[in-house]
Formats: C-alpha cells, structure tokens, sequence
C-alpha cells in the first residue's frame, strides 16, 4: 500500500466567470519513507498539489488515498484529524509566534490536538531531534534563522506524523545554512518518516530520491536518484 496514492486528480478554481485549471490530470504514487522533491515554474501547480496532498483543499475529481484512506471527499473535521495525525507542515516563512519560545511554539500542535499530558516534555524531544533542545527557552527573535527553521520542523515532528511536507523550506536561508536544513530532513526520513518537499532549487532537490517536475498542472518528467 502507498503512502500517497492520487489518481486523475484535477483541480479547477472559478474566479468570477473565468475556470483556471491548476491541475490536469495528476496521477503518481508515493512510498512510505520515501523523500520526494517537487519542481516547476511558477503557476505549474506545485503549491496546489501539496495543499492537495496536505489535506487542506479538495480536488475537484480524481482519487486521492493517503495511507490507504480516501480523503477525495471527506468533510472538513475528517480532513482536520489527518492534518493533525498524521501530517506535519514546514514552511518557507516559518510561522512561528515572535513572543513565546521555541518549546512553546512546538507544543502548539498539541495543544490544538488537546493533548495535555507531557506536552512540555514531548515538545522538548522533537527540539532534540533537531539539535536544538539547548535553545528551547529562547524566541524566535533571538534565533538565527536556520535555528528558527529547526523549530518549524520541530513543531512538525511532535505529533509523531508519519508525512512532512515542506513548502520552499530553505528559500529565506542562506546555502550554508540551508545545507543543515537538508541534512536534517534526511536524518528524519532516514527514520522513516515521508518527506515531499517543493523547492525551486536544483541543490535542493538533489538532497531528495526522486524529483517530480510539473508544467501547466501536469506532471511532465519524473527523475530518481
């Protein structure tokens, strides 16, 4: 069984009296554990087909299971529960919240989860897994911004999700830095963890198994490492 199984999918936004169809006819499957880069220009449907696989957009037809679950038409509390068990988000921007600390932004998820017990220490673990337990009591403002990243998957990781989909995750760092971001990630998928990660960088993309590049909303090149 794939992790991620989509199936004709198409998506269709209406502005106005005007269709744009932002995906054509996506079909592919992804393996559990596998490391999975995203690629093409802008307006190819990158962003599209990751809120898709995320969970937070449907498509307007097509199949799309995740783990066996066909989340193509679930309502929106259902769509919810799989963000939060099973998906962990990262993104170009980080998303964090300037005034509290890195342990307390962690801890978010599980707060929404209505997890209480052992939320503290639980955050504390997943800032281990990315080297930075040492700094969980400091802001974001007082954070490099690779350290500030490593919080954002930090806070992915502490719902123990089985999927992380990173969105440009080193576009505002700078090589080095986004060097220990990518290694990283890979120590998680090494874990077994399935990462999909959209970059528009090639260096990137190169840290991945496997590349899907899209154009005008549909898959046009498929390439493995």
């Amino acid at each position: 069984m794939a992790m991620i199984d989509l199936e004709n999918i198409v998506k269709i936004y209406k502005i106005g009296d005007v269709q744009v169809t932002a995906l054509n006819g996506i079909t592919c499957r992804i393996e559990g554990g596998d490391m999975v880069s995203i690629m093409g220009p802008s307006g190819s449907g990158k962003s599209t087909l990751m809120n898709l696989i995320g969970c937070l957009d449907r498509p307007t037809s097509g199949r799309y299971e995740l783990e066996g679950i066909d989340v193509s038409s679930l309502k929106e509390d259902q769509l919810a529960d799989i963000r939060s068990q099973k998906i962990g988000f990262v993104f170009q921007s980080f998303n964090l919240l300037p005034r509290v600390t890195a342990v307390s932004n962690v801890e978010l998820p599980l707060v929404y989860s209505k997890v209480i017990k052992k939320k503290h220490q639980q955050a504390l673990q997943s800032l281990e897994a990315v080297g930075l337990a040492h700094r969980a009591n400091h802001r974001p403002t007082e954070l490099a911004g690779g350290e500030q990243q490593r919080v954002a998957i930090a806070r992915a990781l502490v719902n123990n999700p089985s999927l992380i989909l990173a969105d440009e995750p080193t576009g505002n760092l700078d090589t080095q830095t986004s060097k220990g971001i990518m290694t990283v990630l890979q120590q998680l998928n090494s874990q077994g963890i399935t990462i999909i990660i959209v970059t528009h960088e090639d260096d990137i993309a190169a840290y991945t198994q496997r590349t899907i590049y899209l154009r005008d909303g549909e898959i046009v090149q498929e390439r493995k490492r």
